[in-house]
This record gives C-alpha cells, sequence and structure tokens, in this order.
C-alpha cells in the first residue's frame, strides 16, 4: 500500500467527513462544482506528512537565497520526508557558488540557460525523487515555520488536489496573494493585493488558480494533466494549470494558515520591459485559447482581440494618424518635378515609428493566430479531457468583466464588445463588483 494510501486510510478514521472526492462528477461526465463554505482538517502529526519535493527557479537572484534558504532551513517539517531542488535557469551571479558552500543540503541543478519558469518547474518536478506532493516557490521568499505542514496538509488530507498560500509583501504590512482569479480574457488576478490583511483573508475558500510563487499539488496529479505548459515560458502558467485543473475535474483551495513574505516582480524588474510585456499579452491568449469549452471561446476571442488590438494602439505612440488618411493627403507640388520629390518623399518615409511596447503585443498575438494548428491541437488535448462545464468554472474568476484600462475609447470598447457577444449574459450575476470597477 502506498503512503497516501495509508495516510488516507487513517484520516477517513477521524475525519470522513473530509475526503469527498474533489470532483463530484454527475452521470455523462459533467461535474457539480461544490459551493459550501471550506472546513480545512487540523495540521498533519508527523507520520502523517507527505514526502515533499520543494523545487525552487533561480535566475540572479543571489541576493533572495540567504532569506529563503534561511527560512527553510527552519520548517518544522521532517527532514527525511523533504527535499529542495534549485534549478538554476543560467544566472550570471553567484548564486550556484553560494548555494553549494552554503546551502549545501539544497540539490542544485545547473541549466545553461534561461529556460523559463515552466519548464523549469518541469524540469524540477522530474527530478524529485519520489514526491508525493510538489511544491513550488519563488526564490524571493520566506516561510512560516509550519508554512510546508499546512500547505500540504488539503492535498493529503483530499480536500483537493492543490493549495495555494497565504501571501505578504516583504514586510507584512500589505498582503500579495490570497487566492486567484480573472476577468473573461484572461487577465489574472491576486486576491487581496495590496490589500491591508482583515479576518476575511483568514478564510479558506476555493480558488480559479494556485500561485506559481507558493504551492503545492499532488505529484501524481502534476503529471497527470500535464504540468506547467512550456510554450508560456513565464507569466499565466499557473493561471493555466489552475483552469486546466478545474476543467479536468479537480479542486484548489487558498489555505491561509500557510503564511509566506514575498519581494513582489524582484525578478521580472530585469529583464526589458517589453518582453515582459510579450509574454503578459499573449499568454492569457493561450489560456483562454485552450481552457474555454467551444460555446465560450466563440463568444471571448473577438472581444479579447478587439480589447488587445485596441490596447496596442493606445501603446503604439501614434500621436498623429494624418499620414495614413487619404482624405488628408497634401497633393504638394504638380508636374514633373511635384512628382518625384512625393516620390522621394514617400521612399524615406518607408518605415513608422512605433514603441517597443506595440510590437511587443503585436509579436505576442502573432504567436498565437501565427500557429492555428498548434494551438487547436492543443486545445483539443485539453476539451478531451473536460468533466466541468464552463459555468461551473466561471464562480471562480472573481471578476470576470474588469475593465483594465482608464482610457475612454478602451473603456466604450470593453463595455460594447460585452454587450454586442453576449459576454453580459455569460457572466451575469457571477460578480458582486462589476459595476463598481467599470464606473
Amino acid at each position: 500500500m502506498s503512503f497516501k494510501r495509508k495516510i488516507q486510510k487513517q484520516l477517513r478514521k477521524v475525519m470522513p467527513s473530509r475526503l469527498a472526492p474533489s470532483a463530484d462528477l454527475r452521470p455523462g461526465g459533467a461535474s457539480l462544482l461544490d459551493t459550501t463554505p471550506l472546513s480545512p482538517g487540523p495540521p498533519l502529526a508527523d507520520e502523517a506528512l507527505p514526502r515533499a519535493t520543494i523545487v525552487i527557479l533561480n535566475y540572479n537572484g543571489c541576493h533572495h537565497l540567504e532569506g529563503c534558504f534561511g527560512s527553510l532551513a527552519e520548517l518544522d517539517y521532517p527532514r527525511e520526508k523533504l527535499e529542495i531542488i534549485m534549478i538554476d535557469n543560467g544566472s550570471s551571479d553567484d548564486s550556484v557558488e553560494v548555494t553549494r558552500s552554503d546551502h549545501a543540503w539544497v540539490r542544485t541543478i545547473v541549466n545553461e540557460r534561461n529556460v523559463g519558469f515552466s519548464a523549469g518547474c518541469n524540469q524540477g518536478a522530474l527530478a524529485a525523487t519520489k514526491a508525493d506532493v510538489l511544491v513550488f516557490l519563488n526564490n524571493d521568499m520566506r516561510v512560516r515555520e509550519d508554512w510546508l505542514r499546512e500547505l500540504v496538509g488539503p492535498v493529503v488530507r483530499e480536500e483537493c488536489a492543490a493549495s495555494t498560500a497565504k501571501m505578504f509583501s516583504w514586510d507584512g504590512k500589505v498582503l500579495n496573494s490570497t487566492g486567484g482569479g480573472m476577468n473573461f480574457h484572461g487577465i489574472g488576478i491576486q486576491k487581496g493585493y495590496l490589500q491591508k490583511p482583515t479576518k476575511a483573508h483568514d478564510v479558506p475558500a476555493r480558488t480559479l488558480f494556485a500561485c506559481g510563487g507558493a504551492m503545492a499539488i499532488d505529484a501524481a496529479v502534476f503529471h497527470d494533466v500535464g504540468g506547467f505548459d512550456e510554450e508560456f515560458f513565464a507569466y499565466y502558467e499557473d493561471v493555466d494549470l489552475g483552469w486546466r485543473l478545474w476543467v479536468m475535474g479537480h479542486e484548489i483551495h487558498y489555505q491561509p494558515r500557510a503564511v509566506c513574505w514575498h519581494h513582489h516582480s524582484s525578478t521580472s524588474r530585469t529583464f526589458p520591459m517589453e518582453t515582459i510585456r510579450l509574454l503578459q499579452v499573449r499568454n492569457p491568449f493561450f489560456a483562454c485559447f485552450k481552457n474555454y469549452d467551444d460555446e465560450t471561446l466563440r463568444k471571448v476571442l473577438p472581444a479579447q482581440l478587439a480589447l488587445a488590438i485596441r490596447r496596442t494602439l493606445i501603446a503604439s505612440g501614434i500621436e498623429d494618424d494624418s499620414p495614413f488618411r487619404i482624405e488628408k493627403v497634401d497633393p504638394g507640388i504638380s508636374g514633373v518635378v511635384g512628382r518625384l520629390w512625393d516620390k522621394a518623399r514617400r521612399s524615406a518615409a518607408d518605415d513608422y515609428p512605433l514603441r517597443r511596447e506595440a510590437v511587443a503585443d503585436l509579436v505576442g498575438i502573432g504567436d498565437l493566430l501565427g500557429n492555428w494548428d498548434l494551438w487547436m491541437s492543443r486545445r483539443e488535448a485539453v476539451q478531451a479531457r473536460r468533466k466541468r462545464s464552463d459555468k461551473e468554472i466561471f464562480q471562480l474568476f472573481s471578476r470576470p468583466l474588469w475593465c483594465i484600462e482608464e482610457d475612454a475609447s478602451y473603456r466604450e470598447l470593453h463595455e460594447g464588445t460585452v454587450r454586442f457577444f453576449g459576454l453580459d449574459k455569460v457572466f451575469h450575476g457571477l460578480t458582486s463588483d462589476d459595476k463598481k470597477l467599470n464606473k
């Protein structure tokens, strides 16, 4: 009998009501998303704790490692059941040398180049030594001593397949994450972000995704659903994984008793802005294209494309579009000389400057539209394993009609496409604060 089966058998004797399957399957393959309040079981005793592997991605984060590894060294967790792997993504600082000299108990795997968050995490998961539960932790985190015990608890007790932690800012004054949601075109939401902690943030809840910076997942489930999608490289890979888990019949829970502290976006600041923007524009397209069912995608995709193009134009830096308007073309000097002058002037102006952000947007959108057959096959692989309807999962979005830009023309388009494509009806009644957000 496997470790997990032994533990589950023991737990059933003391709390059988907590061990209902994560997907209450209906006849025909659909499932009913349970909306009852969560009541997690007590922290696990040492003998019930699973073998856990913590995977930490690092890229030039040497200055973070002492805080991260120092807190992990103080974990209240049996050492014989714990493995820590650092995947170094081609750092040029002293990360590898410092880890090997000062934290030799951390297993270090070094990549020659930056393969991205998704591939790096998958690499760590494959390298894990007989892990029952996989844990992913950012290198710019520090954790409370009972963080891991609390984080893996819901997974071992079969309350869910994956869990996510309560994440504070580094100084603990505000929150960084208390679970995740998104709007209809895939823009992720970290609940609680920059809010002062209140009792409301101490309530366990179902969540659309587990933040990839501090999450636990049943190892067998992680591998079965395909892990993180490596096409994402970084950003939104956790949204995609969480959404995919729900589609395939699993649950994800926010566990507020698992506490950690975070230096927000410290790694992303080291990259050129346009490279990050490309990922943040492209990857929501990937996630939506894969995870919505056919009926919903046919309504969302036109609106998503329209809003993305409008956002690109806003970022483009085009202040005067008159050179492109035929009705505003100056005929210039008449005759042969005039025509030659006009030809020379136009030849010198063949190129038009665009801001790098706008180019990043176009490239990102093109990564979906220019690889249609690939993404159709990726989509079909997810949809073939669907066990929950979109309507059930929508309850987890939190703010599906959230408008992300204040620009008046963008807001006009947002509201217009929502009405025209019937998205107001698709998400009707699911969000209490959409009107407030869209004023």
